[in-house]
């Protein structure tokens, strides 16, 4: 099983990626790069992080949300996740992006 990263511009003209599971949810988004090369090797540094379970940090919310940041090595956040409502739903999606992200396909979206 593997998912897709979306390649896209955001609103200010910045690169950005989003990983989608199969069924076509997003369960990783990560931060905004001013150069294309520094999204790809942000793409390469969440494929290669994804299946190391100590590389992800779970949070719970005040307002009862539950979230979770994949970081790499050297310890800097390379994606988070949407807000979920409970604790176990957070880690399903743990466990999705570890399934979803070392083997996805990427969809470039930066030229549409």
């Amino acid at each position: 099983m593997a998912g897709t990263f979306e390649l896209y511009k955001d609103k200010a003209g910045e690169f950005r990626f989003r990983l989608k599971a199969t069924n076509g949810n997003i369960i990783l988004t990560g931060e905004s790069y001013k150069v294309r090369a520094s999204l790809e090797k942000g793409v390469a540094s969440v494929q290669k992080n994804a299946a190391i379970e100590a590389r992800y940090e779970k949070s719970g919310e005040a307002k009862g949300k539950f979230r979770f940041k994949l970081k790499a090595s050297n310890g800097q956040i390379i994606g988070v996740s949407e807000a979920y409502d409970t604790a176990a739903a957070r880690d399903k999606g743990v466990a999705s992006v570890m399934a979803n992200a070392p083997g996805a396909k990427i969809k470039d979206l930066t030229a549409a």
